[in-house]
């Protein structure tokens, strides 16, 4: 058997919960190999950040090159970029090559931490939206890169996700996590029409890290050849099992992790 390998291209986790750390155990939780590329190392627990240190450009590209060179990537997960030169990087990094991307545009950290410099959001939307096979915003987040307040209706939603669509990537899930209501919906937007996915909305703070995971769960699908609604659906099941187990961890006084192994552990 050859492996199914992803690359998560992201910040660094001191805590463990989002970043790179969430990314690489929702890989193997899903079974597939992680690889890694860190753009940024941060000092943070489930109640702040305290300090964010960029990789240099030459280095993001040195660990792309290093990546590339050795191993068959069949898909990239985009998490936090950090800064104009970060983007710049990876984005030469990533011109010409096949495998899809999912793009998971980072800016705020659980805690409310900011993890997107202002001046790279320009960046992010003319550099890495045209290269997104999926761009996987929470409604904040769709809202900052169309200059706009968030959706609060799914008609809304659906509306934001259009307009990003026509910005360059190929299809756009809309997260509904910060809307209001008893279910929680995300809507799947491609060139084919719109697939709606929910989940009850469950009453719980350790949710630290549920963006990444969600984005890294749709790459482990699609790294092991699954379409790109089939690999969204699983990374939707995938994540509201690690949300209900989320609090059998137990770990840290703020914002804790999802369970990433909760169907591992036992």
């Amino acid at each position: 058997m050859t492996a199914a390998i992803a690359l998560t291209i992201a910040g660094s986790d001191s805590g463990g919960g989002a970043g790179i750390q969430a990314d690489l155990k929702t890989f193997s939780a899903l079974g597939t190999y992680g690889a890694s590329v860190i753009t940024a190392l941060t000092a943070q627990n489930t109640r702040a950040v305290t300090l964010v240190e960029p990789a240099s450009p030459a280095m993001i590209a040195a660990q792309m090159v290093a990546v590339f060179d050795d191993l068959d990537v069949r898909a990239v997960k985009l998490g936090m970029l950090g800064d104009g030169p970060a983007i710049t990087a990876v984005a030469q990094g990533l011109a010409g090559r096949p495998m899809p991307v999912v793009l998971d545009p980072v800016m705020v950290a659980k805690s409310g931490d900011s993890l997107l410099a202002d001046g790279a959001v320009t960046a992010l939307r003319e550099r890495m939206l045209p290269l997104a096979t999926l761009l996987t915003p929470n409604l904040p987040e769709a809202g900052r890169l169309l200059g706009c307040a968030p959706a609060r209706t799914e008609a809304e939603m659906a509306d934001q996700a259009a307009a990003l669509r026509a910005m360059g990537p190929r299809a756009v899930l809309m997260k509904g996590g910060h809307a209001e209501g008893p279910l929680c919906t995300d809507l799947l937007v491609t060139a084919n029409g719109i697939t709606r996915l929910t989940a009850p909305r469950q009453a719980t703070r350790n949710t630290h890290g549920t963006g990444c995971t969600l984005s890294a769960a749709i790459a482990a699908g699609l790294a092991q050849g699954m379409d790109l609604v089939a690999a969204v659906q699983l990374a939707h099941r995938y994540l509201q099992g690690a949300i209900r187990a989320a609090d059998d961890l137990g770990v840290g006084s703020g914002h804790g992790p999802v369970h990433h192994f909760h169907a591992v552990w036992g």
